[in-house]
């Protein structure tokens, strides 16, 4: 092979232990694509210390009434997204908090849009557009680490004062490094199918998503010991949820929990304090509002896990 077609990314590159995947049985490719699968935690462990930095970023972030953007192309731009949309139900967050965005728009989450990854200049525009400012934070993701338009991004939101950062699973070049303030690179390897990034390096960018959003809003409070208690009852089920928690934390009864949530809104956090604390929904408030929203600083810590709830759903 010449050197003019080895690509020097490594989400590029061809795997040499599934060469013969197109001959491989079903378990076979079971067992294949599983085993290059467990590769992907250990070069997510790997960045633990930007994943931390970047963590604190959203963190301070958050408390300054600031935002978390991400933005990407393809599969990369789609994590992204999902990522976004799971935070308003998971942690009652608005959901101009955490934005998703993808290159060409939302048409380009079922639909493929030709080039729109190219487009360094369309990248930087979308920063205006959602008005990216000093103490946002922007992170990029691009598995190949080359993408123009998340550069343009990341360049333009740089120049507006937001700290920006990059999820890679192949090492960036120089002009995508000089854009970032924070690299998160999970190396995760070639895939078993050459470049189909929506494999090895899409789970391991959704990780890191994970590290990053949940990690974030546990600093700001958004859990009570492994509890999400600022979760928005929109559903039957979340419903079900919000008044276990209130039952297992306060050791009320049913009826009794779900008049409390009656009380508070609705909200669990609140109605843990108000309980916790003999006092009314808005002092409940105020009193979290002291704190920075972490119950933990304003009550006991929470019932232990019970061995009948472990691994309940």
């Amino acid at each position: 092979m010449t050197a003019s077609v080895v690509d020097p990314r490594v989400t590029e590159r061809r795997n040499p232990r599934t060469v013969d995947i197109d001959l491989a049985d079903p378990l076979a490719l079971v067992d294949l694509i599983a085993a290059e699968d467990r590769t992907v935690p250990d070069a997510v462990a790997s960045q633990r210390e930007p994943i931390a930095r970047t963590i604190v970023a959203i963190e301070q972030a958050f408390r300054a009434g600031r935002r978390l953007l991400y933005v990407g192309a393809g599969t990369s731009g789609r994590l992204g997204v999902l990522d976004a949309s799971e935070c308003p139900p998971t942690f009652g967050t608005d959901p101009s908090m955490v934005v998703g965005i993808i290159a060409g728009g939302d048409h380009a989450l079922r639909n493929p849009i030709e080039g729109a990854e190219d487009d360094p200049d369309a990248g930087a525009a979308v920063m205006d557009t959602h008005h990216v400012v000093a103490g946002d934070v922007v992170v990029g993701i691009a598995a190949s680490g080359t993408t123009p338009y998340v550069r343009g991004a990341l360049t333009r939101a740089r120049e507006l004062g937001a700290t920006t950062a990059l999820i890679a699973c192949s090492e960036p070049p120089a002009a995508m490094r000089a854009v970032a303030d924070i690299l998160m690179l999970p190396i995760v390897g070639p895939e078993v199918l050459t470049g189909s990034t929506r494999l090895k390096a899409g789970t391991a960018t959704k990780l890191v998503c994970n590290l990053l959003t949940t990690g974030a809003m546990i600093r700001v409070g958004k859990s009570y010991g492994n509890l999400m208690v600022d979760l928005r009852a929109t559903n039957t089920k979340l419903q079900d949820r919000a008044e276990r928690i209130v039952c297992e934390v306060t050791g009320l009864a049913r009826e009794d929990a779900r008049a409390l949530l009656a009380a508070a809104d609705g909200r669990v956090k609140r109605a843990l304090v108000m309980h916790a604390l003999g006092v009314d929904a808005a002092t409940a408030d105020a009193r979290l509002a002291d704190v920075g929203g972490v119950i933990r600083r304003l009550a006991p810590p929470p019932p232990p896990v019970r061995a009948s709830t472990e691994g309940a759903a």
